[in-house]
């Protein structure tokens, strides 16, 4: 089971970016290879919170040591998420394409986080790198709705909408596209809705919409989209074994009442969880 490098935020405390992906990821036997886009005490959501954004070239340079203590060859693919600066996600793509060098099969996950409930809440020229640069070059590409509506200039309301909008997507470059957290027409209100388009087909997957909003779930989803979808390819598997494993600690975080994801309290549960999920053939 090769490496996978991620590309994303880290934080002192709480669990999001690395923080969120590095230790599940190893609790199911994939080893990770983290480098940090920035680091902050905590989620900027918390009051007094500290932190800065790293330069870009300290990427390219820690990926360079990687390549020269040969790690980048047993590297099957790369991550990224909360990038900070269009200019981070340069660097970014720069390590894939010596990832590639090393590993001509390696993969690449990209989550383009944008902003959500209709608000961009990242720096000018980030949405635009992800339109125009990353996209082209992804595998798989995981927007959220209001990313994807944005990414594509489509609607995502309906069903038929969300695939059409995830094809579109697909059409730029990835093999693969999905979209988390959907409130669609035909959504019950106690439901959340996934959908994954693939050159094989687009599934459905239903999970029951837990009373609690927590920061990390869709950094931990792309990891493990990515984690399971790496063994054998299959898209419609990746989803809702992914949406076991995320509702599993969302579930657990719920119970507990707390406010950051219960990765550790609820780890035997995201590795082996005991509710599943069929996805459904649209």
């Amino acid at each position: 089971m090769g490496a996978i490098l991620s590309i994303q935020s880290h934080v002192v405390y709480g669990h999001v970016g690395n923080s969120a992906v590095v230790f599940a990821l190893q609790r199911l036997g994939r080893e990770v290879l983290p480098v940090h886009t920035v680091q902050f005490s905590s989620h900027a959501g918390y009051p007094g919170w500290r932190g800065e954004a790293f330069p870009p070239a300290w990427i390219g340079d820690c990926v360079a040591g990687l390549d020269a203590i040969g790690a980048l060859a047993n590297c099957d693919g790369l991550l990224t998420g909360y990038l900070g600066q269009a200019e981070t996600g340069e660097a970014a793509l720069g390590a894939f394409a010596l990832v590639r060098q090393r590993n001509p099969g390696a993969v690449y996950a990209c989550d383009p986080v944008i902003g959500d409930a209709g608000r961009v809440y990242v720096r000018a020229g980030v949405p635009e790198f992800f339109r125009d640069r990353a996209l082209p070059r992804a595998t798989l590409v995981s927007p959220n709705a209001f990313e994807l509506a944005w990414l594509t200039g489509l609607p995502v309301a309906t069903r038929a909408e969300a695939v059409a909008a995830l094809d579109a997507l697909r059409a730029r470059g990835p093999r693969v596209a999905y979209a988390t957290s959907l409130r669609l027409e035909d959504t019950p209100d106690d439901a959340l809705d996934l959908i994954v388009a693939a050159p094989e087909g687009a599934w459905r997957v239903r999970t029951p919409k837990l009373p609690i909003a927590v920061n990390g779930a869709g950094d931990l989803f792309s990891a493990l989209f990515l984690h399971e979808w790496m063994a054998d390819r299959d898209a419609a598997r990746a989803l809702a074994s992914a949406a076991a494993r995320v509702y599993a600690v969302v579930a657990a975080t719920a119970a507990a009442g707390a406010r950051e994801l219960a990765l550790i309290v609820a780890q035997a549960a995201l590795a082996d969880p005991s509710r599943r999920f069929a996805p459904e053939r649209l």
